[in-house]
């Protein structure tokens, strides 16, 4: 009867266990398909071809709120300059960098090089952010090269 009773003990002990893991392995939360995001448009700009440009508002993530404060950018005419030129790089899957130059003139005369980062798709690529049906992402990155941090001068503000 011992014996019995001991391997019914291991019998329950060890269901118990693997049906324990096999649940929590399912309640693992995965990333949040879709993190809370500004979808209103805060700028809007024609590329030679005819694209629609919009900038929107974002998050920490992507858009205004993330490179406003991460790299320094706070005039629509900056993400302007660069969208009115041509498409600098491709990747003929929705993703578009557009280059632009920053002049400062006067006693102490700067030139900084930017880059504006467009995905030009209704979603992003790893499907966390929807802009709607017939809508584009949009805008998702705008930083300055060659400088500390990719942040730009203040006098670009200005």
């Amino acid at each position: 009867m011992k014996r019995f009773t001991a391997v019914a003990t291991t019998v329950v002990t060890a269901a118990t266990l693997l049906a324990g893991t096999a649940h929590s392995a399912q309640a693992r939360p995965g990333p949040d398909p879709m993190p809370d995001w500004d979808k209103r448009v805060h700028c809007r700009e024609e590329d030679p071809e005819g694209r629609d440009i919009v900038t929107r508002w974002g998050n920490g993530e992507l858009g205004w709120k993330h490179f406003t404060y991460r790299h320094n950018i706070r005039k629509c005419g900056i993400l302007g300059a660069a969208i009115r030129g041509k498409v600098d790089r491709d990747d003929h899957h929705g993703r578009l960098e557009y280059d632009g130059v920053a002049i400062r003139t006067g006693p102490k005369p700067a030139q900084v090089d930017f880059v504006v980062i467009v995905q030009y798709t209704r979603r992003t690529k790893d499907k966390r952010y929807d802009a709607g049906k017939g809508q584009k992402i949009g805008v998702v990155n705008a930083f300055c090269r060659n400088q500390p941090r990719n942040k730009c001068p203040a006098w670009m503000n200005e």
